[in-house]
């Protein structure tokens, strides 16, 4: 990039690695320093709780706020109906609307870790965009918005582009969602005096959809912008593990797993994880990124504890670090990890099976995922390997909590009751 920004956000951004695209980066600066600017990302309700992929776009709004502006939550409320295309293969499964509610009530909480809130004296606020799509009305939607758009120009959109390569089917539903966000920006423009909207570069068209169709309709400048999408140093997309997608809510995913997710990145990303989703700064995290062989492994617990207390607050962070300590380390049972409670009647009819142990524990997958485990040479108790996957533990096994661990990195605590 050979345009140095002024404003202290594009600065950040920048710096810290955000920031891809730009509709128009020097105007957007000079607009920053004007004053207070009013920029959203859009969020839609597919899950109960958001995962690392999110943590780009959720940084993005906190760094927006810490350098003096507002910004907004969009949540989906009406987009998640329909499903955005965006790098998939298929169609979403369409979601009824009290799952949609109950994804978005669960979505809400993260959110309140990172950012300050208006009711609570903040700037940030959060908005549902069902609140206007779900009063549209279809012929006058198309009549004064859909003459703004070209079937030629939405045909060379990547999300469409890949369904039809690859023969995919791609509904007519579903190519509406360029639409419709593009109007989000437009309704969050009347109603708020938004000018910016942020995302992942996979949203690169539908945000130029928006920027477009706010400057025809109300004849305003606005901008738009893109970080790069989090992937590994090997160029795969970051944020899946054994167990599946790294979630940000606690009740999908314990802070210890999530601390354990960061301190397991591999020795390449550690700088750009640093810079991404930690506050430290910049010249703690160039003081960080350089460090080799064992001393990287210091670096990855100061992100993985930096990391998680942003999530989940620096109480649960440290305590994810001090059972860490204990367990690698020290070699006992660290007081945060994952716990199964067992009861005697799981030891009725000769016993409880190893492979359902492991299973009980979220250490595999499935019965056959255990017995490959056991068949690597990865499953361990107190230790110990566990060679024999037909064996059948009873109550005397576990006269003492017994550490079960699935590799080196995954582990859990079994405790009969």
């Amino acid at each position: 990039m050979t345009y140095q920004p002024k404003s202290d956000f594009l600065h950040a951004v920048a710096e810290r690695g955000f920031l891809q695209d730009c509709t128009d980066l020097e105007g957007l600066d000079e607009a920053l320093l004007e004053g207070p600017l009013t920029a959203y990302i859009g969020f839609d309700c597919t899950a109960p709780s958001l995962h690392v992929g999110h943590l780009t776009g959720i940084m993005m709004l906190r760094w927006f706020q810490k350098t003096g502006h507002n910004p907004i939550v969009l949540m989906g409320g009406g987009t998640t109906k329909i499903g955005d295309p965006s790098g998939k293969d298929e169609a979403r499964q369409l979601l009824t609307d009290q799952v949609i509610g109950e994804n978005m009530a669960s979505i809400r909480r993260v959110f309140t870790s990172y950012l300050d809130f208006a009711e609570a004296g903040g700037s940030a606020v959060m908005i549902n965009n069902a609140d206007w799509l779900d009063e549209l009305r279809y012929i006058p939607f198309l009549r004064d918005y859909g003459r703004h758009f070209t079937i030629n120009r939405m045909l060379t959109f990547e999300s469409v582009k890949l369904r039809l390569e690859r023969e995919q089917p791609l509904t007519f539903l579903e190519f509406n969602y360029m639409l419709l966000q593009a109007y989000d920006f437009l309704e969050l423009y009347k109603r708020t005096g938004c000018r910016l909207q942020m995302g992942g570069s996979d949203q690169w068209g539908n945000i130029v959809n928006g920027v477009d169709l706010t400057r025809r309709v109300e004849g305003v400048e606005v901008f738009g912008m893109t970080a790069p999408l989090l992937t590994t140093a090997d160029g795969k997309k970051m944020g899946k593990t054994a167990g599946g997608a790294v979630w940000l809510n606690a009740d999908q995913l314990s802070p210890w797993d999530f601390w354990q997710y960061w301190r397991n990145v591999a020795d390449a990303d550690v700088g750009k994880l640093l810079r991404r989703f930690t506050e430290l700064p910049m010249d703690e995290i160039r003081r960080l990124e350089v460090l080799r062989d064992q001393e990287i492994n210091e670096a990855k617990k100061i992100l993985a504890t930096e990391v998680t207390a942003l999530c989940h607050g620096r109480e649960a962070a440290e305590a994810a670090e001090r059972t860490a300590r204990e367990t690698f380390e020290a070699g006992g049972l660290g007081g945060d990890l994952p716990e199964i409670a067992l009861s005697p009647a799981d030891f009725a009819e000769g016993g409880l099976s190893v492979v359902q142990l492991f299973l009980r524990a979220g250490l595999a997958k499935s019965g056959k995922d255990a017995k490959r485990l056991i068949a690597e040479g990865g499953a361990r108790m107190d230790d110990a390997p566990v060679t024999d996957a037909s064996l059948m533990l009873g109550t005397d096994a576990f006269a003492a909590p017994v550490k079960l661990s699935a590799g080196k990195k995954r582990h859990a605590v079994a405790r009969l009751n």
